[in-house]
């Protein structure tokens, strides 16, 4: 097999988990719906489709399937940017605290009944790339030690940061009792658009902001040598940094925009997908995208039919997903370094 060849079927195979687990997330319910009614009413011929389940598909599942693959695609790809960029397997836009920074910036806006429609522009979306921008930088600011970004001193920055940001968040969203449910059912994490627009724009940052990070995907390459040998290969190593501090930022803060907390798809879905096309970040962006997508489809149809009819938060599943994954990885990182120094 060629050198493209497995990197195309690793990628080939992604898809195809993404479109299974879409049909998947359509079709399992409290509401069972056939396949074959819902292959016939995507594909513009369903006009014998039951008219009760043509109404759960076009409204409740399909707009829940696509803020699914959206955000998925978003975090998975804020993931490896950060890994990339930081070059620390551990970086994650949850653990480092980015997601509770947005998520800061959009609880003082619904608490405060601020106006969300300025001349025409959605400004959720803006606040929490505000908060996650910022919240980025003081975290990567503390963790550097004369010049020096430590690896341990960035995810302990990063989780005192998420506590610090959560409680913010508890306190805004208590000072503020009507708007107290509201607030906390959209940090538990959901896939349920709003309205249709938000399933048109957030598709569209997803596609822009996947298309972006692609286009960086040499000089990611580039920086996995260190900074000194990027430099040397023609890398504008501090502009790169500036352009991916942005895009991972925004990034994180279109998804937590829409669906509130939702952590560990950033970490999962890059490292699972490194196992299969290793580090090249040409193949490794696209597939994290990808693998977020499936991830979150897949952790969002566990979350509606775990407890049916109850329907558990999506942000629980991918959280008792990730919580053992990251122990796994700090365990074998720190052994790594320790390993290494010996």
């Amino acid at each position: 097999m060629t050198g493209r060849g497995r990197p195309t079927i690793a990628l080939i195979g992604l898809a195809g988990i993404v479109m299974l687990a879409a049909m998947l997330a359509i079709c399992v319910g409290a509401v069972p719906i056939p396949l074959g009614e819902v292959i016939r009413l995507l594909l513009g011929s369903g006009g014998d489709v039951d008219p009760i389940n043509r109404q759960i598909i076009l409204e409740v599942r399909l707009p829940r399937v696509i803020m699914g693959v959206c955000v998925g695609a978003l975090l998975g790809t804020s993931g490896v940017l950060l890994q990339g960029f930081l070059r620390n397997p551990l970086a994650e836009p949850y653990l480092l605290g980015i997601s509770s920074g947005a998520a800061l910036a959009v609880t003082v806006a619904i608490s405060f009944s601020f106006p969300l429609v300025i001349a025409g522009v959605y400004i959720i979306p803006i606040l929490a790339f505000g908060g996650a921008l910022v919240t980025l930088w003081v975290v990567y600011m503390v963790a550097q030690v004369r010049g020096r970004l430590m690896v341990l001193t960035l995810i302990l920055a990063g989780v005192v940061m998420s506590a610090f940001l959560s409680a913010l968040v508890m306190l805004f969203a208590t000072l503020n009792a009507a708007q107290y449910f509201q607030v906390m059912s959209w940090l538990l994490g959901h896939l349920q658009p709003v309205t249709h627009v938000q399933e048109y724009w957030v598709a569209g940052y997803a596609v822009v902001g996947v298309l972006c990070a692609w286009g960086q995907a040499r000089d990611l390459n580039a920086l996995l040598l260190g900074e000194e040998e990027a430099a040397a290969l023609g890398v504008r190593v501090e502009t790169l940094k500036r352009n991916l501090f942005v895009l991972s930022s925004l990034l994180v803060g279109a998804a937590v925009s829409v669906s509130g907390l939702i952590g560990f798809v950033g970490l999962v879905a890059p490292h699972i997908c490194r196992l299969l096309l290793g580090p090249d970040h040409r193949w490794l962006i696209p597939a994290s995208a990808l693998g977020g997508a499936a991830l979150l489809l897949l952790a969002d149809l566990v979350a509606r039919v775990a407890l049916a009819p109850t329907e558990l938060p999506v942000g629980v599943i991918t959280a008792l997903i990730g919580g053992p994954f990251f122990l796994f990885l700090l365990v074998r990182h720190t052994r790594e370094l320790i390993g290494n120094k010996r």
